[in-house]
C-alpha cells in the first residue's frame, strides 16, 4: 500500500472528508458534480477502501453528498449554499408618477443580443438550444398547408378557437375550470397586462404594484398615464398583504398588479394561502387584480403552484400569461382570462390591433400533436 499523505493514522476518514467538504464549500466541487470512485479516492489519498467509504458516509451524514445506485457519489443540492435572500424593500406608500423611458430604451436596444454569444440578463427568455425548434418549424409548415386561406386572413379578435381550447385545457394544471370563450389571445403577456389595465383604469388613476417589479409593467402604466403605489414584497412570501390593505384604506386604488408565482425579479412564489387571502381582500374592496402568471409553468416539484384566479369567484382576477418563457418568445403568443371584464378587454383588443397574428396562433395549436403544448 502506498504511503499515506497524512501525518497521523487516527481518524483519517475525517481528514479526507474535511478536505472534500472544503472543496464543496469553496465551489471547487459544485452541485451535481461526480466525486472520485471509492477505489480512486483510496489510491489518491493512500488510504484503505474502508477508510474511503467512511469518508463518504461522513459527508452523506452531513447532507453534502448523495449516493446514486450503480453510478457513484455526487455533490448534493443544499439550500445552505444559496446566497442570502434579497432584503425586503420598504418603499414609501405614496402615489407617484412613473418614469422609466430611458432605462427601457437602453434595455430593448440590445434585445437582439439575447440570440448571440452575449447573454442578456435583462430579458428573461430561454436559450434557443432548450426549445423544440424542429417541432416548431414543422408546425408552421403544417399550419400553412392545412389552413384553407394559408393563414393570410385575420384571425378572430378573441383568438384562434382551437388554441383557446388548448389554453383552457392547460388551466387544469393549476386547478382552473376555464372555457375557451373566456380566453383572449394576445401578442405576449405584456399586451395582456396592458389591455387589462386599459379596461379597468383611466389616465390619472392609481394602481398598486409590488416592489420591486418587472420594468415592463411600469412601462405599461407610464404609457397609460397611471400613478403607482409600491407595495413591499418578500422573496419567500410575496406581496405584503397587510401593507396593501393599509394602502387600500388610504388611497382610491383602481387596480392591483401582481406576479404571485416566481416574481420577477425576486423569484419568490407566494404561498397559496396568501393568494387566497389576496383574493378575499380584492373581493371586499371590489377591486380588479391583474395577475401576471407568465412563470407559473416553470415550476420544480410535483405540483404546479395555484394561481389567484383559482380562488376567484366574482370574476375580479384578470389572469395573464404566455408561452414566451417556455416555448417560443418571438411568436408572441400570450393570453388573458379577464373574468367579468371580458367584453371590455375584447373591445380594446379589437381597437388596438384587430387580432393577434394568424400564422403563429395556428402553428402553436398544431404543436399539440407534437408534444409542444400540453
Amino acid at each position: 500500500m502506498g504511503k499515506s499523505k497524512f501525518s497521523t493514522e487516527d481518524h483519517l476518514y475525517i481528514q479526507v472528508a474535511e478536505g472534500l467538504e472544503k472543496m464543496i464549500t469553496d465551489d471547487v466541487l459544485k452541485i451535481g458534480d461526480k466525486l472520485p470512485s471509492v477505489r480512486l479516492l483510496s489510491d489518491e489519498y493512500g488510504i484503505s477502501m474502508g477508510t474511503a467509504f467512511q469518508a463518504y458516509y461522513h459527508l452523506e451524514g452531513k447532507g453534502l453528498i448523495e449516493s446514486r445506485p450503480k453510478s457513484g457519489y455526487y455533490v448534493r443540492f443544499s439550500q445552505r449554499r444559496f446566497r442570502e435572500l434579497p432584503k425586503v424593500i420598504q418603499p414609501d406608500v405614496l402615489s407617484h408618477d412613473v418614469s422609466v423611458k430611458e432605462m427601457i430604451a437602453s434595455i430593448y436596444g440590445d434585445i437582439a443580443t439575447s440570440t448571440s454569444k452575449i447573454t442578456n440578463f435583462a430579458i428573461a427568455v430561454p436559450h434557443i438550444s432548450l426549445l423544440p425548434t424542429a417541432k416548431i418549424n414543422k408546425s408552421v409548415m403544417h399550419a400553412l398547408r392545412q389552413s384553407p386561406d394559408h393563414c393570410i386572413n385575420y384571425e378572430e379578435t378573441q383568438g384562434n378557437l382551437d388554441l383557446r381550447k388548448q389554453i383552457a385545457r392547460l388551466s387544469f394544471n393549476w386547478g382552473g375550470k376555464v372555457k375557451a370563450d373566456e380566453v383572449i389571445i394576445t401578442s405576449g403577456c405584456l399586451e395582456a397586462i396592458t389591455i387589462c389595465l386599459r379596461a379597468v383604469t383611466s389616465p390619472g388613476d392609481t394602481i398598486a404594484v409590488e416592489s420591486p417589479n418587472y420594468f415592463g409593467i411600469f412601462q405599461a402604466m407610464e404609457s397609460l398615464g397611471l400613478k403607482v403605489i409600491e407595495i413591499s414584497s418578500d422573496p419567500t412570501s410575496g406581496f405584503d398583504i397587510d401593507c396593501l390593505e393599509k394602502a387600500l384604506k388610504k388611497f382610491p386604488i383602481k387596480a392591483i398588479v401582481c406576479i404571485p408565482n416566481f416574481n420577477n425579479p425576486l423569484g419568490g412564489c407566494m404561498p397559496d394561502e396568501n393568494k387566497k387571502r389576496l383574493v378575499d381582500l380584492i373581493d371586499r374592496y371590489d377591486i380588479p387584480l391583474i395577475e401576471d402568471d407568465i412563470y407559473g409553468e416553470l415550476y420544480f416539484g410535483r405540483n404546479r403552484p395555484r394561481t389567484c384566479k383559482y380562488y376567484d369567484t366574482k370574476g375580479l382576477v384578470m389572469h395573464c400569461s404566455s408561452l414566451s418563457k417556455s416555448l417560443s418568445p418571438g411568436y408572441r403568443i400570450g393570453w388573458t382570462i379577464p373574468g367579468k371584464f371580458l367584453d371590455r378587454v375584447k373591445q380594446i383588443k379589437r381597437i388596438q390591433n384587430i387580432s393577434s397574428p394568424t400564422l403563429t396562433q395556428a402553428a402553436t395549436w398544431w404543436l399539440r400533436d407534437m408534444g409542444g403544448i400540453e
